[in-house]
């Protein structure tokens, strides 16, 4: 039989063949069954000047590249995929925080930095949880995604997965991720973001793993990546061409495929399982609401308009910075009163709109605002639980339990006691949440840092926040007529305060701290918790307990310890100070403040006037400006 040689230098793709993206003289050897075709887009080999030719073969096509110059010859056969060994080194300061991790795009940028930590994590994982399995990857479109697609692809070919499902261009924000997890059974997902921190060449970037159930990977997890890139020798990457990541659409290389989907598709047909879609669209049609939403340039702008604009009805004018950059706009992507200036100036301005809401980076966070009145987020959680049966379809039956991170405040406490429901506090971390719900102990849970959702995903959730605050006030109005009073969102939490007592609460945030002078402050701070007596005095408050928040994991028994100083007083008062693990420099250092009141004349006082004493008195207790050589916060909310 005839064989010949020739220079491949195409490539092609179809659902159904193996493609080819390298240059290398070849010997092809049809099988006894081949047949040549010039038309079945299968594979184009051109031949020296002659037309293309296409080899088609119902059993097999062995095509083998030899090299007399290279030792790493690339092989492609329909049943696999060239691996190469990249041989690598430990990098320094891999240690995974609180929601992955996160640097500087320019340390991720040096060499291996990223395929790292990829690489670590497949170490870290038992094999059955990926071996010829389904991943998911999706990020929030920051600068230095479409780079790290390909890598993260490339790498989990390397290791054996079977398939991965990418948003479109990358994106795909952190609440869908876990969405799409849950709904294809996935064994996990990766999620490019740096969250609420700015993105661009010179800001940050961050890589995060969600497992099977969509929720974060355990510390148990956690732990391991670090310890296996402090030893990581090699990284299995696949060779394989980059994806076209702008096309929907399956790409095989011979066992592996990468499918590119819609990032909203999957999620946005969750929220109308989950919401009564119709109701909300008559709110929004109302004459007399006005909406707004500020996607801050971010991830939720590529399901803003989809949502709200085509399936409820909004106007288009009603999304504010709805497309989505590699640098959030130079702007800072995080939902709070400090960086959502232009949302809050619109709210609280003249003749200003009647509900208005942002979410951040990745789309996990929000901000929920009414006209001239800020809902904090401690508030936010707890009036959505209150009012979620009633106003929220998926809760028809009754929340099966409340929790809350630790250094949110306790007024979703209080509406756990009235409905006598499991209550749950936790560290500062979503994933803390996971095996609550897993073992259906859990339904709606919050963090003051503008984290709230429910177990119908495995992450906290921006419009799924947003949503339920327009479902709130839609039952509420649904029998009032234009012209009537309209119940309003200062209404409805006043309403909440006056049965459940108001939690005034502010935390303060000192961003980019010294890193040895804020943990110095928290050494002084456990030495003096691990001194401290109940009964004491701190200026006018009595000291109930003080301590280093511990928890015990009620599922799995896991233990997580040194999660925030506290210092809880009598009369129900609380002073926290945590250093933050999702910075990606420096330390930042915050202060959280809680005062209980249960007198209705007095709660429409300002927070901080309100707060003052107290807050003073931490900063007294803390020593915090001698430690850090701070005057003022970064942020306060």
């Amino acid at each position: 039989m005839a064989s010949c040689s020739l220079k491949v230098h195409t490539s092609c793709s179809t659902r159904t063949s193996t493609s080819l993206f390298f240059t290398s003289t070849l010997k092809l050897k049809p099988s006894p069954n081949a047949t040549l075709s010039p038309s079945i887009p299968c594979l184009s080999l051109p031949l020296f000047t002659a037309p293309k030719l296409c080899l088609r073969t119902p059993h097999s096509l062995t095509i083998r590249a030899f090299s007399a110059s290279s030792s790493s010859a690339t092989v492609a056969e329909p049943e696999g995929i060239k691996i190469n060994s990249v041989p690598t080194k430990p990098i320094e300061g891999q240690k995974t925080g609180t929601s992955g991790l996160r640097k500087k795009v320019k340390v991720f940028k040096q060499e291996n930095y990223l395929a790292n930590w990829i690489q670590a994590l497949f170490n870290s994982l038992p094999k059955e949880d990926f071996k010829n399995g389904l991943l998911v990857l999706g990020g929030d479109g920051r600068y230095f995604n479409r780079e790290a697609s390909q890598i993260i692809i490339k790498i989990a070919a390397g290791n054996g997965v079977g398939k991965i499902l990418v948003g479109k261009e990358g994106i795909m924000s952190t609440p869908a991720v876990s969405a799409v997890i849950r709904k294809w059974k996935a064994n996990g997902g990766f999620i490019m973001s740096a969250s609420h921190n700015p993105g661009g060449p010179e800001y940050d970037w961050g890589i995060k793993f969600n497992y099977s159930s969509g929720q974060p990977a355990p510390e148990s997890i956690t732990d391991k990546i670090y310890g296996n890139t402090i030893s990581i020798s090699e990284i299995k990457m696949a060779d394989i061409p980059d994806v076209d990541l702008s096309r929907l659409g399956v790409t095989k290389y011979g066992n592996f495929s990468v499918e590119v989907v819609d990032p909203v598709s999957d999620y946005l047909n969750l929220m109308e399982n989950v919401f009564d879609f119709q109701l909300i669209t008559n709110l929004l049609s109302r004459s007399d609401f006005r909406f707004i939403f500020d996607a801050m340039h971010a991830v939720t702008g590529a399901y803003a308009k989809p949502i709200f604009v085509d399936k409820l009805g909004a106007s288009l004018d009603s999304i504010l910075n709805g497309v989505p950059l590699e640098d959030f706009g130079h702007g800072h992507p995080d939902p709070n009163l400090t960086y959502a200036k232009d949302l809050v100036d619109v709210l609280y301005g003249d003749n200003g709109p009647d509900f208005g809401a942002a979410s951040d980076g990745d789309g996990d966070r929000n901000m929920i605002l009414g006209k001239q009145f800020f809902v904090t987020p401690s508030d936010s959680v707890a009036v959505i639980a209150a009012n979620a049966q009633e106003a929220i379809p998926y809760f028809r039956s009754g929340p099966k339990g409340l929790a809350r991170s630790m250094p949110t405040s306790g007024a979703l406490d209080r509406v756990a006691g009235k409905l006598n429901l499991p209550f749950f506090e936790v560290p500062t971390g979503w994933k803390f949440f996971g095996n609550l719900m897993d073992a259906g102990k859990l339904s709606i849970c919050g963090e003051e840092s503008f984290g709230t959702g429910s177990d119908h995903i495995r992450e906290k959730d921006g419009i799924w926040a947003v949503l339920a605050w327009l479902s709130i006030l839609a039952h509420r109005n649904k029998d009032k007529k234009p012209g009537e009073k309209f119940v309003s969102v200062s209404d409805v939490v006043k309403e909440h305060w006056a049965i459940y007592g108001r939690n005034f609460f502010s935390r303060y945030d000192y961003e980019e701290c010294e890193s040895d002078g804020a943990n110095k402050m928290v050494d002084y701070l456990r030495d003096l918790v691990s001194r401290s007596k109940g009964g004491e005095k701190y200026g006018s408050y009595v000291l109930q307990f003080a301590d280093d928040f511990s928890y015990t994991d009620p599922v799995d028994g896991s233990v997580a310890s040194k999660q925030g100083v506290r210092f809880v007083f009598t009369d129900g008062s609380r002073m926290i100070f945590r250093l933050s693990g999702t910075g990606s420099a420096g330390a930042t250092v915050r202060v959280y403040i809680e005062q209980f009141e249960p007198d209705v004349s007095k709660h429409d006082m300002d927070a901080q006037a309100a707060l003052k004493p107290l807050i003073d008195l931490a900063l007294s207790v803390s020593k915090l400006k001698d430690f850090t050589g701070r005057e003022k916060p970064t942020v306060i909310t």
